[in-house]
């Protein structure tokens, strides 16, 4: 028996600041190759579509048993998930939520019990945890439980349940005694800007733009940082989208080693010449991260072997 837990973050004067930025981007980008690589692009691009706000809510007037019960039915529909039946049940625990993954076809999750008070996070938690069931039948998984985790969250995202995660990050203020207590909170692995990433290279891979529906301002700010983020992996050289700094760079390090000064190390933009006749340079795919490796000869049109991105490069 394996149990999974999705940690609840809090800030505030008992608790440490949620972190922000990108610390975890290439755990991230090895998640997006390993579903490329497992799934296909024809499996991935039939999530192009995220699960529907109204499909993942358990409204006030609703049991709060049968309500869960039938959020997680639709996250497991939503996955395509056969024969996976998920019992729910509430306790007091430190996390938001776990679920024990065995042979299955019954999979047993537990949700904090504080969600019976606040029901607006049900459908984030689920999605992680119905996202470990997924994986766990697909047999996909990293070393060590950080990156599994950073996995799970990336693929819940990237599949179109996950943005119910970044939802879940928020600014509230509370009153403690006679204070007035200013609090943020979130659920996952991810930070906050790292699920705004993880969504928008989403968008740009299926259009499937979901800002409109977040509900705190908070995650809408993190979702447009981790779009302007993905959009730089665009900008990228040698792809022939580059701006005119980017262009500067890749030039002198391509003089450096066709002079046979020797060959470069992998740059900030994530690529690297390789020597020899023909000079040939690797850089990641924007799509899926996976290397690609092409000859050094101008502007051409390249294809990613594993999602079929068809990138135009100014090699």
């Amino acid at each position: 028996m394996t149990r999974h837990a999705v940690p609840e973050d809090r800030s505030g004067p008992d608790s440490g600041p949620i972190v922000h930025g990108f610390p975890h981007l290439e755990t991230i980008q090895a998640s997006l190759t390993a579903l490329y690589r497992r799934l296909s692009y024809d499996t991935i691009s039939t999530f192009a579509v995220s699960v529907l706000p109204d499909e993942v809510r358990v409204p006030p007037d609703t049991d709060i048993y049968l309500g869960t019960q039938q959020v997680a039915r639709s996250i497991v529909q939503h996955l395509r998930l056969p024969d996976a039946r998920m019992i729910v049940a509430f306790r007091d625990m430190v996390h938001a939520g776990n679920v024990e993954l065995e042979a299955g076809p019954e999979y047993f999750i537990e949700l904090n019990s504080r969600f019976k008070e606040d029901r607006r996070d049900i459908g984030a938690c689920l999605a992680h945890e119905v996202m470990h069931v997924y994986l766990h039948r697909l047999g996909l998984e990293f070393a060590g439980t950080r990156d599994n985790e950073i996995l799970t969250d990336t693929a819940s995202a990237y599949l179109g349940a996950g943005w119910l995660l970044l939802d879940a990050y928020r600014e509230e203020s509370n009153v403690r005694g006679d204070r007035l207590v200013r609090q943020a909170c979130k659920l996952g692995y991810l930070t906050p800007e790292e699920f705004g990433y993880v969504l928008a290279k989403r968008a740009l891979a299926f259009g499937d733009d979901i800002e409109p529906w977040f509900s705190s301002a908070q995650a809408r700010d993190a979702y447009r940082a981790g779009m302007a983020r993905a959009q730089a992996d665009l900008r990228q050289p040698p792809l022939a989208r580059c701006g005119w700094a980017g262009r500067r760079r890749y030039a002198a390090d391509r003089r450096i080693v066709q002079r046979g000064d020797g060959v470069s190390a992998v740059r900030a933009g994530g690529y690297a010449f390789e020597g020899g006749s023909p000079l040939r340079v690797s850089f990641p795919c924007p799509t899926c991260h996976q290397r690609i490796r092409v000859p050094v000869r101008g502007r051409f049109t390249a294809r990613c072997g594993v999602c079929g991105s068809e990138l135009q490069c100014d090699t």
